[in-house]
């Protein structure tokens, strides 16, 4: 079924008021409609009106009193400087429309996005994102968006880097995992997936096709999020009463044909689930070169549904992420996080979607899934 592109209803009024407000049609002091009246003007639900109007307060445009309305606040002077600290940004392939998805947020439009900029450091990617961050300190940014270094935890960087954001009273919002290991959670924002259901979703939709011995693949040294995943699975594989052999996990190079053909050897797969679309791409050309066919011999599925996922010799079934939505989501975060300061830490998950492709050998109904839809491409 295709998927539709017209925004949700709450932007469209969220759009319509505040052009009205910055067009004068509402002047500085005036009472808005109560939520009824733009509820019956629009043909929504209370539901959608509030989240418009609380994302209107949310880009300074509007205060909310309790038991009188919604006030048109005073033209701001000036909006918010957030700084982008993203490392993985160009390697990992989600960062890129998560950063389009904050930068296309309507919550975004009076505030600047900062790309901070710094040369190449002979001490690489911690170095370069912890100048980054004295830069970030140095110009005193509203607040900063954080991706964590992956593999980074047990050196310290991340921490070291929030650590600093906290001692000057920059707000973080952390984006995609955390600055702790898996199950460990720190102080901050965080947006995006729950990576424990996304796991099990996938190791499930494998095992529904058929697969009676699920593996699961990931790079050594990869981010908390992976550690996550692999509990998903796991929990997948216990649910169903399917073989937990331990030596169906493994961390190795899906480049390294040696390893993944002693891994095949030790382990007898027949289905892996991938830690990512990027372990999944270069799995399945490891494997064509051991002739072992996807899904005739190993089903195989990924998460991510990155942009060159369906174009592989054999389309990956996959796990969409929803990246435009995280970064819209992250800006809201933002937001609520600069006005509030006391709020406590919070982990906001958007939901994902399986998209069916012919990598795993089947096509399920939408019904099958537990939590997640079925999607075929």
């Amino acid at each position: 079924m295709p998927v539709s592109t017209e925004p949700p209803k709450y932007q469209h009024v969220y759009a319509t008021l505040r052009q009205e407000i910055q067009s004068g049609r509402w002047r500085t002091g005036d009472r808005l409609p109560s939520e009824a009246e733009l509820g019956e003007r629009f043909g929504a639900s209370r539901i959608t009106i509030g989240r418009a109007v609380r994302d209107l307060q949310l880009a300074g445009l509007v205060d909310r009193r309790i038991g009188s309305g919604t006030y048109v606040r005073p033209a701001a002077a000036g909006g918010y400087s957030f700084g982008l600290l993203i490392p993985d940004l160009g390697e990992t392939e989600i960062f890129e429309p998560m950063c389009q998805g904050m930068m296309a947020s309507p919550l975004a439009r009076d505030h600047a996005l900062v790309w901070g900029s710094v040369e190449r450091h002979r001490d690489g990617k911690d170095a370069q994102a912890w100048q980054l961050c004295q830069q970030y300190i140095d110009r005193r940014v509203s607040g900063v968006f954080f991706a964590p270094i992956e593999g980074a935890a047990d050196a310290g960087v991340n921490r070291r880097i929030v650590g600093a954001l906290d001692a000057a009273r920059i707000p973080v919002v952390l984006v995609d995992r955390d600055v702790l290991p898996y199950p460990g959670r720190s102080a901050h924002d965080l947006v995006g997936i729950d990576n424990r259901r996304a796991g099990y979703i996938v190791t499930d939709h494998l095992l529904r096709a058929g697969a009676a011995r699920a593996g699961f693949v990931a790079r050594a040294h990869t981010a908390a999020t992976v550690d996550a995943r692999e509990a998903g699975y796991r929990e997948a594989l216990s649910a169903r009463g399917a073989d937990t052999d331990r030596q169906l996990a493994v961390r190795l190079d899906p480049a390294d044909r040696a390893a993944v053909a002693a891994f095949l050897d030790a382990a007898r797969p027949d289905a892996i689930v991938c830690a990512n679309d990027r372990t999944a791409g270069l799995l399945m050309q490891t494997l064509q070169q051991l002739g072992r066919a996807v899904p005739r011999d190993i089903r195989l599925a990924g998460i991510d549904d990155v942009e060159y996922a369906a174009l592989l010799p054999v389309p990956l079934t996959t796990l969409r992420q929803p990246t435009r939505h995280i970064g819209d989501a992250a800006i809201g975060a933002m937001l609520e996080r600069v006005a509030r300061h006391d709020l406590a830490p919070r982990e906001i998950l958007l939901p994902c979607e399986l998209v069916v492709r012919a990598s795993c050998g089947a096509r399920s109904a939408p019904s099958e899934e537990p939590g997640a839809e079925a999607q075929p491409d």
